[in-house]
């Protein structure tokens, strides 16, 4: 039997370049004190106000159980709020403050940058393909 050669084996090359795409991340935005996944659920909190916790979590791909720290953390910056449902006072609502809304401003060159250099190995056509076929390869085991 033939032994798997690791260096090629999709599953690490996917998480070496998460590893990567990580460390770019935090080098670029050291300043800003925010991880992907935070960057990720103000994202999605600007695009989606008022969203639920467990939504929130779905939209990101992202724990539920382990995305109320995240938000926690978010909320103690003053980045988000929790709000009551209208109609159901159990439920709260994740509310992205202008303060929120400004940090997010501030970052966005940045993020630009962080991306350009996550593929900047690769050419333009090279990284068009790539992000393509990354995008089909994760739409095509969300729909498993």
């Amino acid at each position: 039997m033939k032994h798997l050669d690791v260096a090629t084996a999709p599953g690490h090359l996917i998480r070496r370049a998460q590893q990567i795409a990580v460390a770019i991340f935090a080098e670029h935005l050291a300043e800003a004190d925010i991880t992907p996944v935070q960057f990720a659920i103000l994202n999605a909190l600007r695009d989606t106000p008022e969203i639920d916790q467990v939504s929130l979590a779905k939209r990101v791909a992202f724990d539920p159980a382990t995305s109320g720290s995240v938000i926690g953390r978010l909320e103690a910056k003053g980045w988000l709020s929790r709000q009551p449902h209208a109609t159901d006072r159990r439920r709260k609502l994740l509310v992205i403050t202008p303060q929120g809304v400004q940090a997010l401003a501030n970052m966005q060159a940045a993020v630009a940058q962080v991306q350009a250099q996550i593929l900047s190995p690769l050419s333009p056509d090279e990284q068009k393909l790539f992000v393509d076929l990354l995008g089909r390869l994760v739409a095509g085991h969300e729909a498993q």
